[in-house]
């Protein structure tokens, strides 16, 4: 099951006292392994924290730690001021993980009525049911829903306990677009007053749209963290797209601050340290037209600050 934990919904746990997530000098290796070096991270309540990093990174090995399906070497971690066990056995902790097990011939409201069961003081199934854009699948088969339709399928389980901290691991796996779009207007709609929620993704675009701050991870290491314009703005330079028709890259690439070129039919692509006095370059002594600078996207500072080569 997506969601973890029978006891007590998590409203026993009294608002806005202390953080929602601490962790402090966190190890954790698996033989030789490293994978969690010392991260520490603070995560406040009603914070919506995007969790990132290529494949290995250990996104997956910190989130299993404060589930509390792993133990730290050293260091703590706290949900709550409580242990990740004690959090979770409270309710104030559920997670949409990306292949959680679903019972195939049971409906979607089947499914929920199951799971609702297990929590004293369960959210209401045909409240779950509405959130999570499921009412008109209500009665399908769990083996008949699309993949899409499944994870939506798992966020409304996790929801039923009412949790205090949402991990989500992978959310929209599966999903069409506007699907997706759904899914994050239900986890932002109640504002404040909802759930603190930690979520890893590949799709950084709902990392920038979404998350109050992002936090990059690279080989067991915190390597940024800070809203997403910060984050972005660790990707030193900006891009230059113009049209011009014929253009050559060899005419482009030596001129000072130019990291890059790309030709895409009759448009141009830059990076560049400087793309205001390149802009310049093209009006001045090019036919280059419809000339367009932008800051580099979140893409590029996960590019820039994760990749293999980069030195730390």
């Amino acid at each position: 099951m997506a969601t973890r934990g029978t006891a007590t919904s998590s409203r026993s746990l009294p608002p806005g006292q202390g953080a929602a997530l601490v962790l402090s000098g966190v190890h954790k290796s698996f033989k030789e392994l490293h994978a969690v070096k010392g991260i520490d991270l603070e995560v406040a309540r009603g914070e919506v924290v995007a969790l990132l990093g290529p494949n290995g990174a250990g996104k997956t090995t910190t989130i299993d730690m404060v589930l509390g399906l792993n133990q730290p070497d050293s260091g703590s971690v706290e949900v709550f001021s409580l242990s990740p066990r004690h959090a979770v056995a409270r309710g104030a902790v559920a997670a949409v993980l990306q292949n959680g097990g679903l019972l195939k011939d049971f409906t979607v409201q089947e499914t929920l009525r199951y799971v609702a069961a297990l929590y004293p003081n369960s959210r209401s199934v045909p409240e779950v049911t509405d959130r999570a854009g499921l009412t008109s699948i209500a009665d399908r088969l769990v083996g008949k829903c699309s993949g899409g339709e499944q994870q939506r399928l798992r966020f409304a389980m996790a929801l039923l306990p009412d949790p205090w901290l949402l991990i989500l691991d992978e959310p929209t796996q599966g999903m069409d677009v506007e699907g997706r779009r759904r899914f994050w207007e239900s986890i932002r709609s109640e504002g404040m007053s909802g759930p603190t929620v930690i979520f890893a993704t590949h799709y950084l675009d709902e990392a920038d749209a979404y998350a109050d701050r992002v936090v990059l991870m690279r080989k067991g290491e915190i390597v940024a963290n800070g809203t997403a314009s910060e984050v972005k703005k660790r990707a030193s330079g900006r891009t230059l797209r113009a049209t011009w028709r014929g253009a050559q890259p060899d005419a482009l690439a030596h001129i000072p601050g130019v990291e890059a070129v790309e030709i895409r039919g009759e448009s141009v692509i830059i990076q560049a340290s400087d793309t205001d006095a390149i802009a310049r370059f093209l009006l001045n002594q090019t036919p280059a037209r419809d000339i367009e600078i932008t800051s580099r996207s979140l893409e590029d500072a996960f590019i820039a600050l994760t990749s293999e080569d980069v030195t730390r």
